[in-house]
């Protein structure tokens, strides 16, 4: 039984699996998007079809901007103050700056996506817009995150940095965390 049951997701006092996490749940749902299409067209906007777009929805309007307010105005000025200490990744500064510029450009793209996926959600449409272009460009930034940021942060930033951090991302989502 326990082979079916999720572990679960790392707490505020673990930002950085915590942000790790985040991202598994936003794969999850890039890939039930990306199976969405192929359903519709085979069996329209069913009830499986319709928790699916709720499920999509709920998660890139609630989740995901919080996510992106944890990297732009917490993680990403942390890791960039922590620039030279040692194992430090001179391309990173640029990389940061790219993310961050992503982020605006991810939230059009989703806006995009919105209004199709609410339609689907009520049973009125069998059809979303095209969303290959998007979920692409979501993966790419991911993929960024995990194998460059993410690691590096393990790296330099201090447990008391990541304290700070997780008490932040805390905050954000109206969580009280008990002093570490």
């Amino acid at each position: 039984m326990s082979a079916f049951l999720k572990a679960p997701a790392p707490g505020f006092d673990d930002p950085l699996g915590l942000l790790g996490a985040c991202h598994g749940r936003i794969i999850e749902r890039l890939d039930t998007l990306e199976r969405l299409p192929p359903h519709l067209r085979r069996h329209g906007p069913d009830a499986q079809a319709q928790l699916a777009a709720r499920r999509i929805l709920e998660y890139f309007d609630r989740a995901a901007p919080h996510h992106h307010a944890d990297e732009d105005r917490d993680f990403f000025p942390l890791l960039a103050a922590a620039e030279g200490r040692a194992g430090w990744d001179e391309g990173v500064p640029d990389l940061i700056a790219r993310l961050a510029a992503e982020h605006p450009l991810l939230e059009q793209g989703w806006q995009a996506l919105r209004a199709s996926l609410e339609e689907v959600a009520g049973g009125r449409a069998d059809a979303i817009g095209d969303a290959a272009g998007w979920i692409a460009a979501t993966r790419a930034h991911l993929a960024l995150e995990e194998e460059r940021i993410l690691p590096l942060a393990a790296r330099v930033l201090t447990p008391g940095e990541l304290e700070a951090l997780g008490r932040a991302m805390a905050a954000r989502r109206g969580v009280d965390v008990a002093p570490g």
